[in-house]
């Protein structure tokens, strides 16, 4: 395992923020950290960094206590990060290249994270989206063993999200280790390939997004709007709720459901299948969406 957190507790005053979380990483992976905001995964990522102390519990990097190297060999992308905003893009990679011993090629670097283009506009030139892929790039400088992103999509527009999405994936490929903070099921479903989902300061649920999914929320969602029933709702013979204009009924068999509703003569044109995902997930363990 290259990361281990055993028994981890980290408390302000005496409210436990996290509260006697223990999971591993294998390396070369994607590990995301699930939930909604205050449920203890920014406080979680600051200890296992050694940016705050924990109150007690073990954390090992590569079977060994964190040792001074440990900073030299993990990149951080921060939710907020501070820049001098008159310098270009260039320029502050370069000022960050100055930091450590073993960094990335500048020219290798930019290409990866898609800023060629603008490399000479100042800091406070760019985008939302192009701000964020320097945030990354400046947490890749070292060519860091681990990666630890927080929330780094969190504001961006839909297809800026998707651009850091395909840049995240490619980091992945070339066998860098990741730990995503995310409210984003949609993101953590694509980027990740174990999740542990975090409320209130402990884990409730670790797992494959597939074998959480699977556990939780088997079975597929058909939706109609109310007004294509003529008969009885009561008379269908699966399980289904009415919420407000419009039906959903649930299933594990799609072929037996579309056939009683075409033999019973229903509209099919506003048909909508829905299959289970990481938000049904949550939803179901704890009584509340991820993003509230």
């Amino acid at each position: 395992m290259l990361l281990e957190v055993k028994n981890l507790i980290k408390k302000y005053d005496t409210i436990a923020a996290v509260d006697g979380i223990s999971f591993s990483i294998k390396e070369g992976i994607c590990f995301g950290l699930l939930g909604p905001n205050g449920a203890g995964k920014t406080t979680t990522i600051e200890v296992i960094e050694g940016i705050l102390p924990e109150t007690s519990g073990e954390i090992l990097y590569k079977g060994k206590i964190r040792g001074a190297s440990f900073k030299e060999e993990i990149g951080i992308q921060f939710q907020q990060t501070s820049l001098l905003e008159s310098l270009t893009l260039y320029e502050t990679l370069k000022l960050f290249k100055t930091f450590y011993k073993n960094t990335y090629e500048l020219e290798e670097l930019t290409r990866l994270c898609n800023l060629e283009e603008i490399l000479h506009q100042r800091n406070n030139k760019v985008s939302g989206g192009q701000r964020q892929r320097l945030m990354l790039s400046i947490a890749l400088i070292n060519n860091p063993d681990l990666l630890f992103l927080d929330e780094p999509s969190t504001g961006l527009d839909p297809q800026a999200r998707r651009n850091l999405w395909d840049i995240v994936q490619t980091i992945k490929s070339k066998g860098k280790t990741i730990v995503l903070t995310t409210h984003y099921m949609e993101e953590a479903q694509i980027l990740c390939d174990e999740i542990a989902i975090m409320d209130h300061g402990k884990i409730i649920a670790h797992g494959t997004p597939n074998d959480l999914i699977k556990k939780y929320c088997s079975g597929i969602t058909v939706i109609l709007p109310a007004d294509s029933f003529s008969f009885p709702l009561d008379s269908l013979s699966m399980n289904h709720k009415k919420i407000y204009d419009r039906v959903e009924i649930y299933t594990d068999d799609i072929n037996k459901c579309l056939k009683e509703l075409m033999t019973r003569d229903i509209d099919l044109t506003e048909l909508i299948v829905r299959s289970p995902n990481l938000e049904d997930v949550f939803l179901k363990l704890t009584g509340r969406h991820l993003r509230n």
